[in-house]
Protein backbone atom coordinates (compact mmCIF):
# COMPACT_ATOMS: atom_id res chain seq x y z
CA UNK A 1 0.00 0.00 0.00
CA UNK A 2 1.21 3.54 -0.64
CA UNK A 3 0.06 7.05 0.09
CA UNK A 4 1.40 10.39 -1.10
CA UNK A 5 1.98 13.14 1.48
CA UNK A 6 3.12 16.30 -0.27
CA UNK A 7 6.18 15.33 -2.31
CA UNK A 8 6.79 12.13 -0.33
CA UNK A 9 5.42 8.64 -0.94
CA UNK A 10 4.91 6.51 2.16
CA UNK A 11 4.48 2.80 1.61
CA UNK A 12 4.27 -0.51 3.40
CA UNK A 13 5.73 -3.70 1.94
CA UNK A 14 6.26 -7.24 3.12
CA UNK A 15 9.92 -8.13 2.69
CA UNK A 16 13.55 -8.23 3.78
CA UNK A 17 15.01 -4.81 4.58
CA UNK A 18 18.55 -5.99 3.76
CA UNK A 19 17.54 -6.29 0.08
CA UNK A 20 16.06 -2.81 -0.26
CA UNK A 21 17.44 -0.64 -3.05
CA UNK A 22 17.11 2.69 -1.26
CA UNK A 23 19.63 5.34 -0.21
CA UNK A 24 19.44 4.26 3.45
CA UNK A 25 17.92 1.54 5.56
CA UNK A 26 17.23 1.99 9.25
CA UNK A 27 18.59 -0.55 11.71
CA UNK A 28 16.68 -1.29 14.90
CA UNK A 29 19.92 -1.52 16.87
CA UNK A 30 20.91 -2.01 20.49
CA UNK A 31 22.83 0.67 22.39
CA UNK A 32 26.25 -0.87 21.68
CA UNK A 33 25.67 -0.77 17.88
CA UNK A 34 27.83 -3.89 17.70
CA UNK A 35 25.23 -6.24 16.28
CA UNK A 36 22.57 -8.40 17.84
CA UNK A 37 19.55 -10.44 16.84
CA UNK A 38 16.58 -9.78 14.60
CA UNK A 39 16.89 -6.94 12.08
CA UNK A 40 20.16 -5.78 13.66
CA UNK A 41 21.88 -9.14 13.19
CA UNK A 42 20.51 -9.53 9.66
CA UNK A 43 21.83 -6.09 8.63
CA UNK A 44 25.28 -6.74 10.09
CA UNK A 45 25.49 -10.18 8.41
CA UNK A 46 24.31 -8.93 5.01
CA UNK A 47 26.34 -5.70 5.10
CA UNK A 48 29.59 -7.28 6.18
CA UNK A 49 32.42 -6.08 8.43
CA UNK A 50 32.54 -2.47 7.17
CA UNK A 51 29.36 -1.65 9.12
CA UNK A 52 30.71 -3.07 12.38
CA UNK A 53 34.04 -1.29 11.82
CA UNK A 54 32.27 2.10 11.58
CA UNK A 55 29.92 1.27 14.47
CA UNK A 56 32.91 0.66 16.77
CA UNK A 57 33.98 4.29 16.20
CA UNK A 58 30.55 5.71 17.16
CA UNK A 59 30.72 4.84 20.88
CA UNK A 60 27.21 3.43 20.97
CA UNK A 61 23.90 5.21 20.68
CA UNK A 62 21.32 6.35 23.21
CA UNK A 63 17.70 5.25 23.04
CA UNK A 64 15.83 7.55 20.66
CA UNK A 65 18.95 8.77 18.88
CA UNK A 66 20.26 7.76 15.43
CA UNK A 67 23.71 7.44 13.85
CA UNK A 68 24.84 6.80 10.28
CA UNK A 69 27.31 4.31 8.82
CA UNK A 70 28.12 2.87 5.43
CA UNK A 71 25.84 0.22 4.00
CA UNK A 72 28.82 -2.04 3.36
CA UNK A 73 27.76 -4.81 0.97
CA UNK A 74 24.06 -3.88 1.21
CA UNK A 75 22.25 -2.39 -1.80
CA UNK A 76 21.63 0.69 0.39
CA UNK A 77 24.45 3.24 0.55
CA UNK A 78 23.87 3.95 4.26
CA UNK A 79 22.56 2.35 7.43
CA UNK A 80 20.98 4.64 9.98
CA UNK A 81 21.17 2.92 13.36
CA UNK A 82 18.53 3.85 15.92
CA UNK A 83 17.83 2.42 19.35
CA UNK A 84 14.19 1.91 20.19
CA UNK A 85 12.77 1.67 23.68
CA UNK A 86 12.17 -1.61 25.48
CA UNK A 87 8.42 -1.71 26.11
CA UNK A 88 7.40 -1.94 29.76
CA UNK A 89 3.82 -0.72 29.93
CA UNK A 90 3.71 2.41 27.77
CA UNK A 91 3.83 4.66 30.83
CA UNK A 92 7.58 5.12 31.06
CA UNK A 93 8.14 7.41 28.09
CA UNK A 94 8.14 4.64 25.50
CA UNK A 95 5.83 6.39 22.99
CA UNK A 96 7.96 9.53 22.98
CA UNK A 97 11.20 7.57 22.68
CA UNK A 98 9.82 5.51 19.80
CA UNK A 99 8.63 8.64 17.98
CA UNK A 100 12.07 10.15 18.50
CA UNK A 101 13.69 7.14 16.77
CA UNK A 102 11.72 7.81 13.59
CA UNK A 103 12.22 11.59 13.81
CA UNK A 104 15.98 11.39 14.44
CA UNK A 105 16.43 8.80 11.69
CA UNK A 106 14.76 11.14 9.20
CA UNK A 107 16.80 14.10 10.46
CA UNK A 108 20.02 12.13 9.94
CA UNK A 109 18.75 11.11 6.50
CA UNK A 110 18.04 14.72 5.52
CA UNK A 111 21.45 15.86 6.83
CA UNK A 112 23.11 13.29 4.54
CA UNK A 113 21.15 13.85 1.34
CA UNK A 114 19.11 10.65 1.61
CA UNK A 115 16.06 10.74 -0.68
CA UNK A 116 14.76 7.19 -0.17
CA UNK A 117 14.70 5.35 3.15
CA UNK A 118 13.39 2.05 4.47
CA UNK A 119 12.33 1.44 8.07
CA UNK A 120 11.73 -1.79 9.95
CA UNK A 121 9.18 -2.05 12.78
CA UNK A 122 11.39 -0.49 15.45
CA UNK A 123 11.06 -2.05 18.94
CA UNK A 124 8.46 -4.60 17.76
CA UNK A 125 10.67 -7.67 18.07
CA UNK A 126 12.48 -8.65 21.24
CA UNK A 127 11.88 -5.15 22.71
CA UNK A 128 8.20 -6.08 22.93
CA UNK A 129 6.42 -2.96 21.70
CA UNK A 130 2.78 -3.76 20.82
CA UNK A 131 2.72 -3.68 17.02
CA UNK A 132 -0.54 -1.71 16.48
CA UNK A 133 0.61 1.05 18.87
CA UNK A 134 4.11 1.14 17.35
CA UNK A 135 2.64 1.35 13.83
CA UNK A 136 0.45 4.34 14.77
CA UNK A 137 3.41 6.16 16.33
CA UNK A 138 5.65 5.38 13.34
CA UNK A 139 3.18 6.61 10.72
CA UNK A 140 2.13 9.72 12.64
CA UNK A 141 5.74 10.73 13.32
CA UNK A 142 6.99 10.10 9.78
CA UNK A 143 4.00 11.98 8.34
CA UNK A 144 4.74 15.00 10.59
CA UNK A 145 8.40 15.07 9.56
CA UNK A 146 7.85 14.71 5.80
CA UNK A 147 5.06 17.30 5.79
CA UNK A 148 7.40 19.87 7.32
CA UNK A 149 10.61 18.93 5.48
CA UNK A 150 11.23 18.62 1.78
CA UNK A 151 13.87 16.24 0.53
CA UNK A 152 12.65 12.75 1.33
CA UNK A 153 10.98 11.30 -1.77
CA UNK A 154 10.03 7.85 -0.47
CA UNK A 155 9.66 6.27 2.97
CA UNK A 156 9.15 2.53 2.84
CA UNK A 157 8.18 0.45 5.87
CA UNK A 158 9.59 -3.01 5.19
CA UNK A 159 7.85 -5.51 7.43
CA UNK A 160 9.05 -9.08 7.79
CA UNK A 161 5.74 -10.91 8.42
CA UNK A 162 2.00 -10.53 7.87
CA UNK A 163 1.31 -10.00 11.59
CA UNK A 164 3.59 -6.95 11.53
CA UNK A 165 2.63 -5.77 8.04
CA UNK A 166 -1.13 -5.55 8.67
CA UNK A 167 -1.03 -3.04 11.56
CA UNK A 168 1.40 -0.83 9.61
CA UNK A 169 -0.86 -1.00 6.56
CA UNK A 170 -3.85 -0.05 8.74
CA UNK A 171 -1.93 2.88 10.27
CA UNK A 172 -0.91 4.12 6.81
CA UNK A 173 -4.50 3.93 5.58
CA UNK A 174 -5.59 6.16 8.51
CA UNK A 175 -3.27 9.03 7.50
Amino acid sequence: MEKKLGATILETVLGDITRERVDAIVNAANQSLLGGGGVDGAIHRAGGPAILEECRKLNGCETGDAKLTTGGRLPAKFVIHTVGPVYRDGKHGEPGMLARCYRRSLEVALENGVKTIAFPAISCGIYGYPIPEAAEIAMKTVAEVVRSNEGIERVRFVLFSEDVYRPFETALAKL
